[in-house]
């Protein structure tokens, strides 16, 4: 037991130093180490890391500067009335914590990252900017196809790069290693719905947001252990009311926000914060063309998402499943103010919510969010009320 304790302890705090450090030491490490090595910077929320991890590069989420840095020169490119995001990735960029950063990829999720790219090959013509489109329509033979394409022209991008050719066994070994990883991660949100008191909020957060910047071995090796190592702890089960919140999967909420949930009394048991790394559901075949392989475990098994077309199936029914599938009583709907994917598709799922009658709130936030004790009295009043009278 104790050698349990002391290795949650150990893990979540090498986990905690990640998250804090926005000079991305662990990058300036990995390049030290592989001096002829690229570091890839990805955008929120999905990008293809196997394709980049085939090149030999390392590639690493940015989810902005949070409540750790003041955004000044961020705020010179960007209106007051979008997302904090993109001001804090520009902040970092202008202050010099990105010059370790090889090359950037800004996947297709709203307007406002499409302006982010352009301002980047303005801001910063050196280095590698490319913009990732995502298929509109999901039948294999038309979005697979196209989808496929968008991979071969990002890979040719990083051979030219690298200065050397990527393989597709090179593409398939790194399949397997982020395969692995996704099964991992599977197994830790599979406790978290299963045992939500053995796994805090802000521990599993921490630990898959580990995985924004550690060569996927490595953070696949922490999920494990932090897995095991939980799983024998004897942590007391409280009286919280179950929930999945939903609408932070791109501009991620504060820690503190995250910890506050738990304090006012809501286990929860699923969530769409991290989604970049559990953006495809299953394996991806290692057989075949391994782009092929890759676009089509995009179009097939890609999680619902705002920032993806829905157009196989109703919207808001994948969020009732995914709300029975983990137990949930109820859904909080936490969006980052001004972000119109996530609050363009909030009605739409709240009616969804309404048809099954499961109970929901819903407030906004913003990265740099400071002062908790509003959100923390609703998030308490919702859980008291899915105690005292929900089904």
């Amino acid at each position: 037991m104790t050698d349990a304790k002391e290795n949650v302890e150990r893990i979540v705090a090498e986990a905690d130093a990640l998250y804090h450090d926005l000079d991305f030491g662990a990058v300036k490490r990995f390049k030290e180490a592989h001096p002829e090595a690229k570091v890839i910077g990805c955008l929120p929320t999905y990008s293809p890391k196997e394709i980049i991890h085939a090149a030999g590069m390392l590639p690493v989420h940015l989810r902005g500067a949070g409540d750790q840095v003041e955004i000044i020169r961020g705020d010179a490119y960007f209106q007051s009335y979008i997302c904090q995001l993109p001001r804090g990735i520009i902040e970092l960029a202008l202050s010099g914590r990105l010059a370790s950063f090889d090359g950037f990829v800004f996947p297709a999720i709203c307007d406002v990252i499409r302006n982010l790219s352009g301002i980047w090959q303005l801001l910063f013509p050196e280095k590698l900017a490319r913009y990732l489109d995502i298929p509109q329509n999901f039948d294999a033979a038309v979005g697979g196809r196209f989808y496929a394409r968008e991979l071969r022209s990002i890979l040719d991008d990083l051979e030219r790069l690298s200065g050397a050719k990527v393989s597709d066994d090179d593409l398939r070994r790194s399949i397997a290693a982020y395969n692995h990883n996704r099964t991992s991660i599977e197994a830790l949100m599979s406790l978290r719905a299963e045992r939500p008191w053995l796994v805090p909020a802000d521990e599993a957060y921490l630990v898959l947001r580990a995985g924004d910047t550690l060569l996927v071995e490595d953070h696949t090796r922490m999920v494990d252990e932090y897995v095991a190592a939980v799983l024998e702890l004897d942590r007391p089960k409280r009286d919280h009311s179950r929930v999945v919140m939903s609408g932070a999967f791109c501009e991620q909420p504060p820690l503190g926000l995250i910890r506050t949930f738990e304090r006012a009394g809501c286990y929860i048991v699923w969530d769409d914060m991290t989604i970049s790394s559990r953006f495809i559901v299953g394996d991806v075949a290692t057989e075949g063309d391994p782009l092929a392989a890759l676009a089509s475990a995009f179009v097939e098994r890609a999680v619902e998402s705002a920032s993806v077309y829905a157009c196989k199936r109703q919207k808001g029914s994948e969020l009732c499943r995914t709300v029975r599938r983990s137990r949930a009583e109820g859904v909080i709907f936490a969006a980052p103010s001004f972000c119109d994917p996530a609050l363009l598709d909030q009605p739409m799922l709240q009616a969804a919510l309404d048809k099954e009658q499961i109970p929901w709130t819903a407030f906004k936030y913003a990265e740099n969010l400071g002062q908790f004790q509003v959100i923390r009295e609703q998030a308490g009043t919702f859980s008291d009320s899915i105690r005292l009278w929900g089904q």
